[in-house]
């Protein structure tokens, strides 16, 4: 096989998967590992390869289950308060605490609190007793032989307290499934401080590491192997001596330096090149030595998503366990989302509650954006068969966060603002459990999500040309009829980002229209490409006057990285986001960023949390490290209607 061969094959999730589990059946691979014995202290976690039995009773002995006497039962019969009945102590009653064994000849316990001594060495009770009350009989937690677990069972940590009180000292347990990880690629590295163009700190190995921790395996992660076949192909035959199954990072799809699939066919068989998935389509399965081999695409998201649909289910069958089934729910996706036939994709959304039902929004789709990920509350997969769903569609969700994390999620879509990280992680430490998600559209979409009831609150920064204000004229315009409550986040500084020492000499808005000049714009409905519209009339500048106009970013950060990079000259954006790149940054004017809280939202307990973090010191203080905001209006609440 040559490395430069093009896939072999581009079958569907399904077809791979079958004849994958039919190879490694006919292999004899496709079946619970080796079986080992461990110290039951030491068993959390792991799954039993055997029943296991009760050594001793618990309690061994009857036991009193309360501080008190101990009686005969037949010799309090009669008690009553008119009739109150005396009892010789240490003849009649023996006084016994928690857990003592009962005395020989006694069979029920009265609580010292309804016993009252007399001086005369006796007591007296006013009520009967039944037999054996108050009494934890031989064997009433576990009796001996009594399985407690059987075959097949995750050991948690309540049950390595059953076994130690039975008297199991070691259990017989499935042998943790050995994943060997190799990452590859010339461009690797593993030292921040030897970033250079063209080089990559590996984190894809890493992430596997801790899921095959996660789901109950052991990752033996190799040094980052090189782009050359013949130091692949010794990995490879070293990782298969070691492990149950061995995954390669990289280097499968069909370039000159993608050298995994040719390096599985030396040893072994590569069974599928190429599945109809996006992201994660040059996806090789194969078989060496009667062992599972997987070749998993380079980029992020591709290599999570393949490393969850094919290894994950594999760790759990050599453990003898079914791999859990996501949680799932329907939710209302917020756009439309246009998607290739074909290929099976997995579209990453965020999700929260808003009112009385679940909206899921879109993340990027990008197959190298790790933050997806990050950000992602569950996955939409959209059928090869299916060119994309519609707004408003109701779609299945698969939650990678628990539900209760999403009922507690305060959703804001609309203008991006540095404050609004800042505000997320002050609402995470001072009320634990809530969170904060935002999109960033830019400020008319935000306003449209609001309307359509897609999103809790909407981040708004909209200059009105007629009147020279800000954001109540929008409100008013584009929801009529709808109370709204506009908080006050910040007051911050617009102004052109340039490179440090302004190289081009950039003044002004006029130096846009330059032919040495390029630059980069925000997108369409954003508040700052509105102000930039807005100054571009004022001077007589038309949009096609500039070079980058129809260039755009989704947020300020994204736009200084652009400048800073050099990709662009100049963009427009807020000091704070100039600062954490550290560009020169030439000021244009103070704007004022709302929040647009429709009533009823405004009144739930996560908005209200959110409103009061806003107006904390400690929120304040944060913003102004930052730089570039003016925090004197922060907090500030005005009832609209519009």
């Amino acid at each position: 096989m040559s490395a430069r061969t093009v896939y072999l094959d581009n079958v569907s999730l399904e077809e791979a998967w079958a004849l994958f589990r039919r190879r490694l059946a006919e292999a004899g691979w496709l079946k619970p590992g080796p079986r080992e014995v461990v110290d039951v202290t030491a068993a959390h976690g792991r799954v039993t390869a055997e029943p296991v039995y009760a050594k001793v009773s618990s309690p061994h002995y009857h036991a009193a289950a309360m501080d008190g006497v101990a009686v005969q039962a037949a010799a309090t019969f009669g008690a009553s308060e008119t009739c109150p009945k005396r009892l010789r102590l240490g003849r009649e009653a023996v006084y016994v605490d928690t857990g003592d064994p009962l005395p020989p000849g006694y069979d029920a316990v009265i609580k010292v609190e309804e016993v009252q001594e007399l001086p005369d060495g006796e007591i007296e009770i006013i009520d009967p007793a039944a037999p054996w009350q108050h009494i934890r009989t031989i064997g009433e937690d576990i009796t001996a032989t009594e399985m407690l677990f059987p075959e097949n069972h995750r050991i948690r940590a309540v049950d390595v307290g059953a076994m130690i009180s039975a008297g199991v000292q070691r259990v017989l347990v499935r042998h943790r499934p050995r994943v060997a990880i190799i990452p590859t690629g010339e461009e690797m590295i593993e030292d921040p401080q030897e970033l250079a163009p063209g080089k990559i700190l590996e984190s894809n190995s890493w992430v596997q590491v801790a899921l095959v921790s996660e789901w109950g395996g052991q990752a033996v992660r190799y040094q980052v192997v090189p782009d050359d076949l013949e130091l692949l192909v010794q990995a490879l035959g070293k990782a298969l001596e070691e492990a149950d199954l061995v995954v390669i990072n990289a280097g499968s799809s069909a370039g000159r330096e993608d050298f995994t699939a040719e390096a599985i066919a030396r040893v072994g068989e590569v069974l599928v090149h190429g599945v109809a998935i996006k992201p994660g389509k040059p996806l090789i399965l194969g078989l060496a030595r009667g062992t599972p081999v997987v070749g998993i695409p380079g980029y992020p998201v591709s290599a999570y998503l393949n490393f969850n649909l094919f290894v994950r289910p594999l760790v759990y069958e050599r453990l003898g366990l079914e791999a859990p089934a996501p949680t799932k729910v329907r939710a209302t996706i917020s756009r439309k989302v246009v998607s290739g036939l074909g290929a099976e994709e997995f579209l990453r959304v965020t999700v929260g509650k808003i009112g009385d039902r679940l909206v899921a929004s879109p993340l990027a789709r990008g197959a190298g954006v790790i933050t997806s990920l990050v950000r992602a509350d569950g996955i939409v997969r959209i059928p090869a068969s299916s060119e994309g769903f519609s707004q408003g569609r109701e779609v299945e969700v698969e939650l990678l966060r628990p539900p209760d994390e999403i009922e507690k999620t305060v959703v804001v879509t609309g203008s991006h603002d540095v404050a609004l990280d800042v505000l997320a992680a002050c609402l995470r430490q001072r009320y634990p459990g809530y969170r904060l998600t935002s999109a960033h559209v830019g400020s008319l979409g935000g306003m449209a999500a609001v309307k359509r009831g897609e999103a809790h609150m909407a981040g708004i920064h909209l200059l009105d040309g007629d009147t020279g204000t800000y954001n109540l004229p929008y409100v008013k315009r584009l929801l009529p009829g709808r109370e709204v409550v506009l908080v006050r986040l910040v007051n911050r500084t617009q102004g052109l980002m340039v490179a440090p020492g302004n190289p081009k000499n950039i003044r002004g808005f006029a130096d846009l229209a330059r032919n040495d000049v390029r630059f980069v714009n925000r997108q369409r409905g954003a508040g700052t490409r509105i102000l930039l519209d807005y100054e571009l009339q004022r001077i007589g500048l038309k949009p096609e006057d500039i070079d980058g106009y129809e260039r755009h970013e989704n947020t300020h950060m994204a736009v200084a990285a652009a400048v800073a990079g050099g990709a662009a000259d100049v963009g427009l954006g807020i000091l704070a986001a100039a600062r954490a790149l550290k560009l020169d940054f030439i000021p244009v004017t103070q704007e004022e960023y709302d929040l647009v809280v429709p009533r009823e939202h405004y009144e739930t307990r996560p908005v209200q949390q959110v409103c009061a973090v806003i107006q904390s010191d400690d929120f304040k203080e944060r913003v102004l490290k930052l730089g570039g905001y003016d925090v004197s209006e922060t907090g500030q609440e005005r009832v609209v209607t519009g």
